[in-house]
């Protein structure tokens, strides 16, 4: 008999939404079982040969941004229990790195972006999509938070940023994607009801294996 392939769990929402605590959350619910994360993040597309200052007008938050063609490739290889080798970015060169990062197969795939719900054939590999709902003065709040704290940002470049590109590109690719989600998580990792039944629904799915 063909063993069944991995389970994966589409977690998405906009930036500053929770997405990462929801998935995290779920990530920590399975400590002896064989489980990993995919982030869409980390599939943003090479840019070495744009010059530095092209570089820095890219829009993060656009599906142009990210080269979904290769998530999906990856994805299939680890729904066959193929290993891969999972690109990084580097945020400071705003290119991807010449490194990679080999990434063993697992039984349960959580796949976290704030776009993996844009793209149907992305939406075809999921099990079970979820979908972060936090209100917008939140998500900017924690935006704020997070960029001055960890990446040395001014506020007003923050501001700008979620005014400009961010807040926008939300409203029209991001939000219309709710309506493919199987669930939709209000306040993100704080809403452990929710996360409750995620788990259980994913722990009843491997036992039954």
């Amino acid at each position: 008999m063909k063993e069944k392939r991995p389970i994966v769990i589409g977690v998405t929402g906009g930036s500053g939404s929770g997405k990462t605590s929801v998935s995290r959350a779920i990530f920590n619910q399975f400590p002896d079982h064989s489980i990993m994360m995919l982030e869409h993040d980390s599939y943003y597309k090479d840019q070495s040969h744009l010059s530095f200052e092209e570089r820095l007008t890219t829009n993060y938050d656009h599906p142009f941004a990210f080269d979904t063609d290769l998530l999906i490739e990856h994805l299939k290889q680890l729904l066959n229990y193929q290993t891969i080798e999972k690109p990084v970015y580097d945020y400071v060169a705003h290119t991807r790195s010449t490194e990679t990062i080999i990434q063993e197969p697992k039984e349960v795939i959580i796949l976290e972006g704030i776009l993996i719900l844009e793209d149907p054939r992305l939406r075809e590999l999921m099990d079970i999509k979820l979908y972060v709902d936090t209100d917008d003065d939140i998500r900017i709040i924690r935006r704020i938070k997070r960029d001055m704290d960890e990446r040395g940002r001014t506020l007003d470049s923050v501001i700008d940023q979620y005014l400009s590109v961010v807040k926008p590109m939300y409203h029209q690719f991001i939000e219309p994607t709710k309506r493919y989600a199987d669930i939709v998580v209000p306040e993100g990792g704080e809403n452990h009801v929710a996360i409750d039944l995620i788990t259980t629904k994913v722990a009843s799915i491997l036992s039954e294996r």
